[in-house]
């Protein structure tokens, strides 16, 4: 079993996590490895895990710099060797107490059991309206199941492995390639724990750009909406015509309109400017796979001797 754990500035966490995993996997009797990526932490972090390393079998992966918590993810996938590989978060937050549950799923044949929120309670009102809003906005026009509210925390067969690990792409949102590739899946819902060190490292811009990495990876239909929207414009716009040169043969010709010309000049246009970036952001899409350039670089992996043994 390995346990992929991506890292970020998480010093005063990662000695606790990596404790917590060893003694869990001990108790549960599993041959197992504890894989640490250091997303281009600026603190202790990989000192940290080599230190707790002496205890348990842990390998560190250091990445050049931050690539994000996607692609932090893939290089931990990239480089688990068990033939079942755990993903979890190294904020404390998701109790280790359930992962007897997924691994019971998991001999039962399942070969991907996930992690779902069982509430959203604990977050302001805001950022749950926020979170419904992309959901529903993700599943207008996929053709993926993506389920609402699932973790990073999963529990995933080789072989489900192997197929996020073939896949090409790089600008990478992982709840929905979660579901793209399939395979049998069931989900465990989970109480988060409050997190124990630190802030959070996703603020409000960093969920809205993952949301909009979702929305550009997993559905196409902002770009059909806007197709909607300059037809029903472009509809709207020749009934305006036809009444006007009705009422022009009926009533003579009225120079009155000029508020209305600079409104619908500027409506307009402000439809232009918004389909144009919407079309932007797939461009970009297309602008980054094209390129071809890695996701991630790893900078340093190490090993503790418990590891080395194995």
């Amino acid at each position: 079993m390995s346990f992929v754990i991506p890292a970020y500035n998480e010093a005063g966490n990662i000695a606790e996590v990596i404790a917590s995993v060893h003694a869990e996997a001990t108790r549960l009797d599993l041959s197992h490895e504890i894989l640490i990526v250091d997303d281009g932490s600026s603190d202790a972090t990989c000192a940290e895990a080599m230190n707790a390393g002496t205890r348990a079998p842990v390998r560190v992966l250091r990445l050049s710099r931050n690539f994000g918590k996607e692609q932090a993810i893939m290089a931990g996938l990239g480089s688990a060797l068990g033939d079942a590989v755990v993903i979890l978060d190294a904020d404390l937050q998701e109790p280790l107490s359930y992962f007897e549950t997924m691994l019971r799923h998991y001999q039962n044949g399942y070969e991907m059991v996930y992690a779902v929120r069982a509430h959203r309670r604990d977050e302001p009102r805001a950022k749950r309206a926020f979170t419904r809003a992309f959901y529903k906005m993700l599943s207008l026009g996929s053709r993926v199941s993506i389920p609402t509210d699932a973790r990073d925390f999963r529990l995933m067969d080789r072989r489900v492995v192997d197929a996020l690990c073939a896949l090409p792409e790089r600008d990478r949102f992982m709840k929905g390639l979660y579901g793209w590739v399939g395979f049998r899946s069931i989900a465990v819902p989970i109480e988060l724990e409050p997190r124990r060190n630190g802030t959070s490292k996703f603020g409000f811009a960093g969920l809205f750009r993952l949301a909009l990495t979702g929305l550009t990876s997993f559905t196409d239909w902002p770009l059909r909406m806007w197709t909607g929207i300059g037809m029903a414009i472009a509809s709207l716009s020749i009934l305006y015509g036809g009444w006007i040169a009705l009422r022009t043969l009926l009533f003579g010709v009225d120079v009155q309109g000029w508020s209305t010309l600079v409104v619908a000049v500027c409506l307009l246009g402000g439809v232009q400017l918004i389909s144009i970036g919407v079309l932007g952001e797939y461009l970009a899409r297309v602008f980054t796979e094209v390129k071809g350039r890695p996701g991630f670089i790893i900078a340093e992996e190490t090993a503790s001797d418990a590891a080395r043994r194995q």
